[in-house]
């Protein structure tokens, strides 16, 4: 008897308890703002006059962290005094039927991201940035590169994941002060 009221009570509270709001926490998880992988990175420079070719500076590091060595190269020539639109890429190629532009990702995540661009001393060239995220901050996906006097040594672009890109001292060659985590770092050497 004490079987059979306990299941015909289970029975009358069963539509109760599924009506009722789960204890457990239904809010949707916050998927964090991942850092991105990135194995390509190309920088392409186009001078503004018709003077000059086009300069592709390349990285290449399909296995991370992997036993082969980052791949870095330069096609085309930089001219003295000289001015050029830069463009720069992103991309993850670590498994070659799902190549991810990632690009894309840092444009749309523009607010989390910033591009720095800092050189050695005996390098004369200046690196402005030519867009912003939706903020009004820099992004640095696009830029404007003006070579100067005749000049070698290495120039190193980092991409940061979410920098305070208003904290004080932040500069385009200053990422310290702007904190984050760096998705890439990239240096390549040059002379012209």
């Amino acid at each position: 008897m004490f079987f059979s009221s306990m299941r015909i009570l289970a029975l009358l509270l069963l539509p109760l308890c599924l009506s009722l709001p789960s204890c457990a926490d239904d809010d949707d998880p916050v998927v964090p703002n991942e850092e991105e992988v990135i194995t390509d990175v190309t920088f392409t420079l186009v001078p503004t006059t018709g003077t000059g070719e086009t300069v592709v500076f390349s990285f290449v590091d399909r296995d991370g962290d992997g036993p082969v060595q980052p791949d870095t190269s330069q096609t085309g020539t930089l001219l003295p005094s000289t001015t050029y639109n830069g463009k720069l890429t992103f991309t993850n190629a670590s498994d070659t039927l799902d190549v991810e532009d990632v690009t894309a990702e840092v444009r749309t995540e523009a607010l989390d991201h910033q591009v720095f661009f800092t050189q050695t001393a005996g390098l004369n060239l200046t690196v402005t940035y030519a867009d912003v995220d939706t903020g009004g901050n820099p992004l640095g996906l696009e830029t404007t590169v003006t070579t100067g006097a005749p000049s070698s040594g290495n120039f190193t672009i980092i991409l940061r994941h979410e920098p305070d890109k208003s904290a004080a001292g932040v500069s385009i060659s200053n990422p310290t002060p702007a904190g984050g985590e760096t998705d890439v770092e990239v240096t390549f050497a040059t002379s012209y």
